[in-house]
């Protein structure tokens, strides 16, 4: 079993022999430039943990590792157009280096050619199979964006809403590169399945995290400013929870604030207060652990022994850990 720095080393010398085409220079340098940005490449080096739950090399699960990262960097692309973000990472976003259509333009290629490394993965067969996967997850992935923009004007956003949201924008991503890696190696459809619940729960907790660091996250640990969520006014599950349970008085004055601007003095402190009378962290830190819990409980079903699974164990343990 590989540990995730030495499959993340395999995924970068996979890309390394696996470039863009030199030309257009206009259309494929954005790709490579969105590629440098510093992501983790979790999703692919988990298709690669899944894999070798199974079978010991994992080099017949580069293309579809490399497929999944591609597709995970254009929904990236595409999606910091739709927010108008000028950062990724802290570097410029691609469409404001260059300009929209080229951010428009390069993410197509990029999909298009996830498409080619995921028909390069094995037999027909195999690769017939991930496809399959692939789109089923692709699909749910614009669903999830998609409901995620219709929040942003709707006030009667509710919190089950928010979860199915949640579940199609980040979690099955995850769970669907763990199914593509054991289909990969050739695993037992229940032991795909299992997989596949596994990440898509570890996934949801994990954004249940997110939204807990983003308010109550240590400054200098976070990257990021924290209340972020609070000062653009997002529906996240501690907003939602707290208009779900609160008092008519702590909904109406977190009403008040959320349709505030995010230079309001005070804002942070004050959601934060409400959310503090309410109990939201202990909530919030219960329902990630639910999830959490359920996501594990596949893993055990897993017909491997746990020795095989130690590392993707560890990864994802750590993933859901984190404090930053």
């Amino acid at each position: 079993m590989h540990q995730l720095p030495d499959l993340l080393d395999r995924i970068a010398a996979y890309a390394a022999r696996n470039p863009f085409p030199g030309t257009p220079r206009e259309l494929y340098e954005p790709c490579d430039y969105m590629l440098t940005l510093g992501g983790k490449r979790l999703r692919p080096a988990l298709l690669l943990m899944a894999y070798e739950l199974f079978s010991d090399d994992p080099k017949q699960a580069l293309p579809a590792a490399w497929a999944v990262e591609l597709f995970h960097n254009f929904t990236l692309l595409h999606d910091d157009i739709m927010d108008a973000a000028p950062l990724r990472r802290g570097k410029p976003t691609v469409h404001t280096r260059w300009n929209i259509t080229t951010g428009i333009l390069s993410g197509d290629v990029m999909l298009i050619h996830a498409y080619r490394h995921l028909a390069a993965t094995g037999p027909a067969d195999l690769v017939a199979d991930l496809v399959q996967i692939f789109n089923r997850v692709a699909v749910e992935v614009c669903e999830g964006q998609q409901y995620d923009m219709n929040f942003e004007t709707r006030q009667d956003v509710q919190l089950a809403e928010y979860m199915r949201m949640i579940e199609l924008k980040t979690a099955v991503l995850l769970g669907g590169a763990l199914e593509m890696g054991a289909r990969c190696a050739g695993a037992a459809g229940a032991d795909c399945e299992h997989l596949y619940q596994f990440g898509r729960l570890a996934g949801i907790a994990f954004q249940i995290q997110d939204d807990l660091l983003d308010t109550y996250g240590d400054p200098a640990k976070f990257g990021k400013q924290v209340g972020g969520d609070i000062l653009q006014n997002k529906k996240t599950w501690l907003v939602l929870k707290t208009l779900e349970i609160a008092s008519n008085a702590d909904r109406a004055e977190l009403g008040r604030w959320m349709h505030t601007g995010p230079d309001e003095p005070g804002k942070v402190e004050a959601v934060r207060a409400i959310f503090d009378r309410n109990g939201i962290p202990e909530l919030v830190l219960a329902e990630k652990q639910r999830f959490q819990n359920e996501a594990f409980a596949h893993l055990q079903s897993v017909q491997v022994p746990e020795t095989r699974k130690a590392v993707l164990k560890k990864t994802v343990e750590n993933l859901l850990e984190r404090d930053n």
